[in-house]
């Protein structure tokens, strides 16, 4: 014997049935009931991934089969309308997620604003005050150093020699913060000074090569920059790789980044269910959203990874 619950899904009619009997309800009667059942009704199918252009199309063959039985061609202007009315109702659901995405995203872009902003700052700060507050130490110890006896010059020289690898490593972690390169020169000059800093660091060759010239937008060259900052760490924590290559190409109408190691790989679907995806892909997509971009992962187990990141041209800002 079948349970009850299986006969119940055996008679909840398809998507399509249900749009046009709501359809023809409307069409029959035009009220505030019938209003709200094509709100539910999109407010569904968007929750189980209908897409815009499926909706349509299940739109227009509901309404030209009603239209095929009414006889009355008369009742074409009063129908259409109608329809429309309908039709633009159950899209109010796809309207308003839209818009809360567009607000994220503003939002979302204001608030890396406000922590570039924050950053410049520290970056400035640490190579410029802790700068300054290392050169009055190297004055001090010079000082104490003509004082001292000179039995211990050396051990002075010794810390002299400490500073000077704590200034350094300063002005790296500084510029890899803010590189005033970026500012300056654009993406990629600032992309292969990055590769050369995490190459040094961490022994990993990385290779940048790049098939496009020219500036793009502040706040876009700002976030593919983190971007690829995050994807090198990325790799050289998780990937176990040997190498690590990066291109930058105009593809279209889009600038495409796209990051590429020999390392272990993964299975791309799921790193992406929902709470399985890490922090740093999580940080790599919003940033890439929030110029209006897009990220896809191409990985398997084994074979390495290659991370795509793609803005379209029209958005870029291009000098």
């Amino acid at each position: 014997m079948k349970s009850a619950s299986a006969a119940s899904r055996k008679r909840t009619p398809p998507f399509s049935e249900t749009y046009s009997s709501a359809l023809a309800a409307y069409l029959a009667r035009p009220d505030e009931a019938a209003l709200r059942q094509a709100y539910e009704l999109g407010r569904d199918s968007m929750t189980s991934g209908t897409s815009l252009v499926e909706l349509a199309i299940v739109h227009q063959e509901a309404f030209a089969a009603l239209l095929r039985k009414s006889r009355a061609r008369s009742r074409e202007d009063r129908l259409v309308p109608l329809a429309s009315e309908f039709l633009a109702e159950v899209l109010s659901p796809y309207d308003m997620a839209n818009r809360g995405f567009q607000d994220a995203v503003s939002a979302l872009r204001k608030m890396n604003e406000l922590l570039e902003d924050e950053i410049k700052r520290i970056a400035y700060a640490v190579h410029d005050e802790a700068g300054q507050l290392l050169v009055a130490v190297h004055l001090a110890l010079a000082n104490l150093q003509r004082r001292s006896s000179p039995q211990l010059h050396e051990d002075f020289q010794n810390v002299s020699q400490l500073l000077r690898q704590v200034e350094s490593q300063l002005r790296q972690y500084s510029h890899e913060l803010r590189p005033t390169i970026l500012d300056d020169l654009g993406l990629v000059p600032a992309a292969k000074f990055l590769a050369g800093s995490v190459s040094k660091r961490a022994g990993l060759p990385i290779r940048i090569t790049a098939e496009f010239e020219g500036r793009l937008a502040a706040d876009v060259e700002i976030a593919l920059y983190r971007i690829l900052q995050e994807g090198l760490n990325n790799a050289v924590k998780h990937a176990r790789a040997s190498s690590v290559s990066v291109h930058f190409l105009g593809e279209k109408n889009l600038f495409v980044c796209k990051i590429q190691d020999d390392g272990v790989g993964f299975d791309p679907s799921i790193v992406q269910k929902p709470g399985r995806m890490g922090l740093g892909l999580v940080s790599m997509r919003e940033r890439i959203n929030a110029v209006g971009g897009a990220f896809e992962i191409e990985s398997s187990s084994g074979r390495g990874a290659c991370l795509i990141f793609r803005v379209p041209i029209h958005s870029l800002g291009v000098k």
